[in-house]
């Protein structure tokens, strides 16, 4: 368990890690680079009114001195209405042009953020959480492996790649760690998950003496401080008596009369503000050179960790294979493959290989991304797979027909194909049956015809089973068993009724977990009997009798305090009127399956959401949970405004506090017939304007739906030069759609 906690982050992340890693190896570079050029007098030397009076006797027009912490002194001065940046010599005040060094400004911005602002400064921060996890994990196993703590620093055994893994690791573990941990705490405060530091500065002050200004390099309160202790000097507005100097030092800041020399308003750093100083000292090395050149030895120990950690994972991985004697592709003389989305027809495709194995076949078992150019013992092919969507190939067949065309079949294979769908979808196992039809095309011959088992019938598969058997000569007894989840008992406490009006009866049910005796609010309290969930994932209903679950989306977070789902029903649906049939108080049985797919990106960039009917469920809660008012866009479309107008008063509510930036609605039946995608066609110019500008597009509702609006579409990003694949690429189109 250790071990998959320590490796998932990382081949999840790794190359992402290395930029990171590599960009912060660059960065730490700087302070001794700085360090290197800068003038750094002896403590007691020099103060700061002889390095002011240095400076300005060179510098007659000085605005600004700043002491950076490497030691380097920058004057910032106007010289004949032009502004200008110097780097200066402390000791003779001469200086030399200075000007920030454009490629690690670069640098700094692809480190900070992958040059994406707020969502690559969010990327950044979840990495540098992901490195902590990484490094703690590590430094575990590598007690585990070392026998206990007492002897982590002992000589390693073994060779190869783990020995190389094991002994970077060991030596770069601190250094990552202190960078994770600094640059996690610096994204925590800048996304508001922990307090910055309070320091505003003193007030600026109520009185000065208003006198014939005195030489800089007399001040008495600048010749108090040492050169050592500047950060910044703020000269005084030429010819304003009132004005004082600013002036920032390491303990801290106030305020300087610029007649009298008097220190004016002096106002300690406080405790926080100098923690906040040194996280960014640690994460960074500013002034701490040689902390910087550890830093970036074990940062680039990260593209080493991530190639050595990828190669040995995928070495165990090939080793134990995905189920238990797995045999070799090539030596195999039965292959399965597999087509999944949730995994779900991963279960009947182990029953398989276990039934097989039994009677004595060599069995190998692959995704059907892993089709081998060719198996050269194996004479039967069994594919197993889901359908996703409206027909498409689910993700672990994505790649299969591509490859289908480089796939050479010996003269002796035959195949067989075992589709799994749910008979109410109009294309149902419609994947399955192109597979079927692609190998036949390419030539190989049918072991047995196609069959299509519907919502995962463990009778259909064993029947099926009994089928083959026959065919192949050797009894197959598939008992497959699927394991049923966890489910909860919810109470209706709650249901708003729309629809009737025009034949299309559509209820918004909220319910509550039945154990617990009262509603919850309050973040971050949670359901205790639920696992943490968003809107736009998945109540799983079991509807009676103990039938397959339907699954319907989220309208609700835990947060909320209830669980919320939308509903049409549908004719003959067995659980769209079991829940119909529902009143207040009475129970159901349901669970929660994540839906991360289908979710708002964070940040800034606007959000179009489209729906139709019950689709507007989890788009309402994406609105809801809009709390920081980000541009987010509603198309909506029903069939009368005055009956099945769902969600009407909360939605009124988020146009006023600007959760709903604007709501476009399309109704069927009112006088003038609307669609959704007619309101997208309206506003053509600026849904085009906010996806060229990054806008994520989100959609759920009905498949014809979901279709007309693919295409209007498509037509508006014509000009852009992109299409829908673009985007879905991008994560910027996505569809929740049944």
């Amino acid at each position: 368990m250790l071990r998959k906690f320590h490796s998932l982050p990382g081949l999840l992340t790794g190359l992402l890690l290395m930029v990171l890693s590599v960009t912060g190896a660059v960065l730490a570079l700087a302070p001794t680079l700085d360090r290197v050029s800068a003038v750094i007098p002896a403590s007691g030397e020099i103060s700061i009114a002889e390095l002011a009076d240095r400076i300005v006797a060179h510098y007659p027009g000085t605005e600004q001195i700043v002491r950076e912490p490497s030691g380097k002194v920058i004057v910032y001065y106007s010289r004949d209405g032009q502004a200008g940046a110097d780097l200066v010599n402390p000791v003779t005040g001469e200086g030399t042009p200075y000007e920030p060094s454009a490629f690690f400004g670069w640098i700094k911005d692809l480190h900070r953020a992958f040059m994406l602002d707020d969502a690559g400064r969010a990327l950044a921060g979840v990495l540098a959480v992901l490195m902590v996890l990484l490094c703690l994990s590590g430094i575990f196993l590598i007690a585990r492996r070392t026998g206990g703590w007492k002897n982590i620093l002992r000589p390693l055994s073994g060779s190869g790649g783990k020995r190389i893994h094991a002994e970077l690791a060991r030596f770069a573990v601190l250094g990552l760690l202190l960078s994770a941990l600094t640059g996690s705490y610096m994204s925590a405060q800048r996304f508001g998950l922990l307090p910055e530091a309070p320091d505003t500065g003193p007030g600026f002050p109520a009185e000065v003496s208003g006198g014939q200004p005195s030489p800089v390099g007399t001040l008495k309160a600048l010749g108090n401080f040492d050169l050592g202790e500047l950060r910044e000097l703020v000269f005084p507005y030429p010819g304003d008596p009132q004005d004082v100097y600013s002036l920032s030092t390491a303990g801290g800041s106030g305020f300087v009369d610029q007649a009298t020399g008097e220190l004016l308003q002096f106002q300690p750093r406080s405790d926080s503000g100098v923690l906040q100083d040194w996280i960014v000292r640690l994460h960074t090395g500013e002034g701490l050179w040689w902390l910087g050149l550890i830093l970036g030895a074990a940062a680039l120990t990260v593209p080493a960790l991530s190639i050595t950690g990828a190669t040995i994972w995928w070495q165990r991985r090939r080793s134990s294979g995905q189920l238990p004697d797995n045999a070799d592709a090539a030596q195999a003389d039965t292959i399965i493959l597999v087509g999944s989305e949730g995994n779900a027809t991963w279960g009947f495709a182990r029953e398989l290989h276990s039934s097989l194995n039994k009677a004595g076949f060599r069995v190998h078992c692959s995704e059907m991304n892993a089709l081998a150019k060719q198996y050269p013992q194996a004479s039967r092919l069994f594919v197993l797979t889901s359908t996703y969507g409206d027909g498409d190939a689910p993700a672990s067949a994505r790649q299969f027909m591509a490859r289908l065309k480089e796939f050479r079949a010996e003269k002796n294979l035959r195949y067989t194909v075992l589709g799994f769908g749910d008979r109410q979808f109009p294309n149902f196992c419609q994947f399955a049956l192109s597979v079927d039809a692609a190998l036949a095309g390419k030539g190989v011959s049918r072991l047995h015809a196609i069959e299509l088992i519907d919502r995962c019938s463990a009778s259909q598969f064993s029947e099926w089973g009994n089928r083959v058997g026959e065919v192949i000569g050797t009894p197959l007894f598939l008992n497959y068993c699927a394991l049923q989840p966890a489910t909860v008992k919810l109470e209706l406490v709650e249901r708003a009724d729309y629809g009737i009006a025009v034949q299309a009866p559509t209820s918004i049910f909220r319910f509550k977990p039945a154990e617990q005796g009262g509603w919850l609010t309050a973040s971050p309290r949670r359901f205790k009997a639920l696992p943490p969930f968003e809107a736009g994932d998945l109540l799983g209903v079991i509807p009676p009798h103990g039938q397959a679950p339907r699954f319907y989306s989220l309208a609700s977070s835990a947060s909320d305090g209830i669980v919320e789902i939308c509903v049409r029903k549908q004719p003959g649906g067995l659980c769209s009127g079991y829940l119909h049939d529902l009143k207040p108080g009475a129970c159901i049985d349901g669970f929660i399956r994540p839906n991360p797919g289908f979710r708002p990106a964070t940040g800034s960039q606007p959000v179009i959401l489209i729906g139709a009917g019950a689709g507007i469920g989890p788009l309402t809660g994406f609105i809801r949970n809009n709390t920081r008012c980000n541009p987010m866009y509603l198309y909506w479309g029903g069939r009368d405004a005055r009956s099945d107008f769902l969600y009407q008063p909360e939605l009124g509510r988020y146009l006023e506090d600007h959760r709903l930036s604007a709501l476009n609605t399309a109704f069927s039946r009112a006088d003038e017939r609307t669609y959704v995608q007619d309101k997208l066609k309206q506003d053509e110019l600026a849904v085009r304007q906010m996806v060229n500008t990054g806008a994520q597009i989100l959609v759920c509702g009905g498949r014809d739906m979901a279709a007309a609006v693919r295409q209007v579409i498509e037509d508006i990003l014509k000009p852009l030069h992109i299409d829908i694949e673009t985007l879905r690429g991008q994560g910027r189109y996505l569809e929740d759609v049944y």
